[in-house]
């Protein structure tokens, strides 16, 4: 797989781009998600505390997400938006582990997030037990007022989709190729008019690269969505 470049993403509030290590700091100034917070604060509902959770690939660390959910959640609330944003395929089993190497505990899906976490804590969370994608899950912040939602989790901050260039001309690619990936061990990436003419055609058509580290992994053909 090729080396990328520094990560960069945008601000769901503002939509305006910044790199993966200054969206945190911005996030806790941004002027646009301020106002959100402004408005949910005067409406009814009850204040809670809510946690900032920095999500992102184990391996793949430009894909990544910056989450505020609502600490009486559940983990498996979590589990769900992961699924839906990033890698649900084919119903793969998957588990939260928490702390890392040979001191990661199993940790049940039931457990709050109010119960899980305290700052500094690392979340794993493992999908498919054949070909796993793994994510790490950090506490940033908390802060305690109304949720912006009554959903579980709101989306803050992700990564744009890293550029790829296509293999055969070296332009930007929107496609990649499974026959590459899978008999030549090749991140095999093509652009709209080299797709038509690229010879491999046994592991079907090739599939249109999407935000998600899951890309090219078991039947993972995205969208890459957020689920709400």
């Amino acid at each position: 797989m090729p080396q990328r470049k520094s990560s960069k993403g945008h601000c769901i509030f503002c939509q305006k781009e910044f790199s993966k290590v200054s969206i945190t700091k911005h996030l806790a100034t941004c002027a646009e998600r301020k106002k959100a917070i402004e408005q949910a604060n005067a409406g009814k509902g009850t204040a809670e505390m809510l946690f900032h959770l920095r999500v992102q690939d184990a391996y793949r660390k430009e894909f990544w997400l910056d989450l505020e959910m609502r600490s009486t959640k559940s983990l498996k609330d979590l589990d769900t938006y992961l699924r839906g944003i990033w890698l649900e395929c084919c119903g793969h089993l998957s588990e939260f582990l928490l702390g890392t190497g040979r001191f990661a505990n199993q940790i049940g899906k039931q457990r709050k997030l109010q119960d899980v976490f305290q700052r500094g804590d690392t979340l794993a969370h493992i999908y498919d037990f054949g070909t796993s994608s793994e994510t790490i899950v950090k506490l940033v912040a908390v802060r305690e007022g109304k949720p912006l939602t009554s959903k579980p989790i709101v989306l803050m901050a992700r990564n744009q989709r890293p550029e790829e260039k296509c293999i055969e001309c070296d332009q930007p690619a929107e496609y990649l190729c499974q026959e590459c990936l899978i008999e030549d061990e090749v991140w095999g990436t093509l652009c709209a008019e080299h797709v038509q003419s690229h010879p491999h055609g046994d592991y079907g058509d090739p599939i249109p690269l999407v935000n998600s580290p899951r890309l090219g992994m078991c039947g993972y053909d995205g969208p890459a969505d957020p689920p709400y």
